[in-house]
């Protein structure tokens, strides 16, 4: 860091002033701050959405996006067309061609306690002049946005989300998800000639497992989430690929032409499950944001039992007239807000690596992580299961990590995050810690111990 040299007087005595040099680290100035967030948040956005490949959390994301939002909130006049917080996403890739959203797919504000979403309600009745609104409360799957067209009830393209104006047109790939109807059913109502539905594309959690065992007994590097899976999925060249993995999409909003295709969200949602879309049942219209609340807090209750990942709740106005007269702030819809649950992955160092011994003399390495927060709590270490893990994970003590909860589950490493080493990490080696551990046990115990050890643990 720059440095800079200041002067401090001092009185030696009544009659003599003197002066010494204090030499002090020069702070970062603004413009260079905001530099440096930019620089960082365009880093993991070519990770995440160019290259599948993401190092840090969502909410960690989020976190470094609205530093910038405050500090160029300060400083206006250091704010650019280009930086992160004046876009919705990231750029399309350049495998696919580019299509033109006709009504752009924003993205959407979050909120992370109930007074964040008992403020989004008075927002709501403020906007609609005193009145209290309904809400359409939908859960929030963790997955990939998609666009999906049909001219005369057939199917005739399908776009990513893309940076909200511009998406990648993956028809191909869209074309292979067994849930989205290649022709609509005629038992939905015939609303216009160009019709638009969106949806999250998605992977059931025993489906996402099944890919990353296979892509582990293929020697590729295992997905770090299902949304990370369902964005590297959608964008493969191969469509056969795509097939394979059977991607799924619940369809959340429906267009016709460049305007909302019904008077009410709750109505588009259920012509979309009439047309032959998958809908999510786990849906319910709310008259009062206490309603909001309860379906929030009973989901919750049900997240680990769902066959997908869900993240949170998408909270919408109901009446599409009230959307429209709410608009938006050029980034997110004023109507509609994303409760975001407590994260089940974060980004957080291993301190060192030890050795827990079972009632039975079985071996088993452990994580001692710096403490974060995970899923409502702090993690501070983590099973790393054997030596194989360990290998596997090419793990060094000193390592940053992304680690994962999910409900009551031991927290488990999902992957290394190598772009953060400096070189001063080390090895970790299980057979000499465990033979330094063996000398501790008396008599039976330590019998047992060595025998565990001699079929737990590989020659060194």
């Amino acid at each position: 860091m720059a440095q800079t040299l200041v002067c401090v007087p001092y009185r030696k005595s009544q009659t003599e002033v003197c002066a010494t040099f204090l030499i002090l680290p020069k702070q970062k100035t603004a413009e260079q701050s905001i530099k440096a967030l930019r620089d960082e948040i365009r880093r993991h956005d070519e990770l995440y959405y160019l290259n599948e490949n993401p190092e840090i959390s969502d909410r960690e994301y989020d976190a470094l996006l609205e530093k910038l939002r405050e500090l160029e909130s300060r400083h206006p006049e250091l704010i650019t067309a280009d930086s992160p917080t004046q876009r919705v996403g990231g750029k399309p890739a350049e495998s696919f061609p580019e299509f033109m959203h006709r009504v752009p797919m924003l993205s959407l504000d979050n909120s992370y306690s109930i007074d964040e979403l008992r403020a989004f309600d008075e927002r709501c009745r403020k906007l609609a002049g005193g009145e209290s609104p309904e809400y359409v409360a939908e859960l929030k799957i963790d997955g990939l946005s998609l666009s999906v067209h049909y001219e005369d009830g057939s199917f005739v393209r399908g776009v990513t989300r893309g940076d909200g104006s511009r998406g990648e047109d993956v028809s191909s790939n869209v074309r292979t998800i067994r849930s989205v109807p290649l022709q609509l059913n005629k038992k939905a109502a015939a609303i216009a000639r160009e019709i638009e539905v969106r949806g999250e594309a998605y992977f059931g959690r025993r489906i996402f497992e099944r890919i990353n065992a296979e892509r582990e007994e293929a020697g590729e590097p295992r997905f770090a989430n299902p949304r990370n899976a369902a964005s590297g999925t959608i964008r493969q060249l191969d469509p056969s690929i795509t097939a394979r993995r059977r991607l799924e999409m619940f369809a959340y909003d429906v267009f016709a032409g460049q305007r909302k295709a019904f008077a009410t969200h709750w109505d588009a949602l259920n012509w979309a499950d009439a047309a032959g879309f998958r809908v999510n049942e786990n849906r319910e219209l709310c008259e009062s944001v206490e309603e909001v609340i309860a379906f929030c807090n009973r989901m919750e209750a049900k997240r680990d039992d769902l066959d997908y990942e869900i993240d949170g709740v998408v909270v919408k106005v109901n009446s599409t007239a009230l959307q429209e007269q709410f608009g938006a702030t050029g980034k997110a819809p004023r109507w509609a807000v994303a409760y975001k649950y407590a994260a089940r992955q974060a980004t957080t160092k291993v301190n060192d690596i030890v050795v827990q011994v079972g009632r039975t003399g079985a071996l088993t390495p452990v994580a001692m992580l710096e403490p974060v927060q995970l899923g409502g709590v702090t993690v501070s270490r983590s099973t790393l299961h054997n030596e194989d893990e360990i290998e596997r994970l090419g793990l060094l003590i000193g390592d940053f990590v992304l680690i994962e909860r999910g409900g009551d589950v031991i927290p488990k490493v999902v992957k290394v995050i190598e772009s953060k080493r400096t070189g001063k990490e080390r090895s970790f080696a299980c057979r000499p810690y465990a033979r330094s551990v063996a000398g501790s046990f008396p008599g039976r115990k330590a019998k047992r111990f060595r025998a565990a050890l001699r079929l737990t643990v590989r020659p060194s």
